[in-house]
């Protein structure tokens, strides 16, 4: 197999990992936001909920850690793909994780 179409379904996954912990961060953020409204609403104390309120934050640090370590794992594929002799192209936000894999498969295919 070329090592094009290699590069192309490794990053494609890579890619859907990377979004996949964008969109875990994003719902562990709602989750927060939710936790305070609703004390706020029924004006508890904010002593209530507190240990869940640290264990949530725990979950975003672990998960901002996560994206770090995707980010630097990226960064290194990169390097290899260049030492490969593949060059890359910045391709921005994805729209949809299965979106880029069907791309990747069309471009496996062709």
């Amino acid at each position: 197999m070329e090592k094009i179409f290699v590069a192309k379904r490794v990053a494609g996954t890579l890619h859907g990992a990377e979004a996949a912990i964008d969109a875990a961060m994003v719902e562990t953020a709602a989750v927060m936001a939710d936790m305070v409204q609703a004390r706020k609403d029924l004006g508890l104390s904010a002593t209530v909920g507190a240990a869940a309120t640290a264990k949530v934050m725990a979950a975003m640090a672990a998960l901002s850690e996560a994206r770090t370590e995707m980010v630097g794992a990226h960064a290194e594929l990169e390097q290899t793909g260049m030492r490969l002799g593949i060059r890359t192209k910045m391709i921005g936000w994805m729209k949809d994780t299965a979106q880029v894999q069907d791309e990747v498969r069309l471009s496996e295919a062709s």
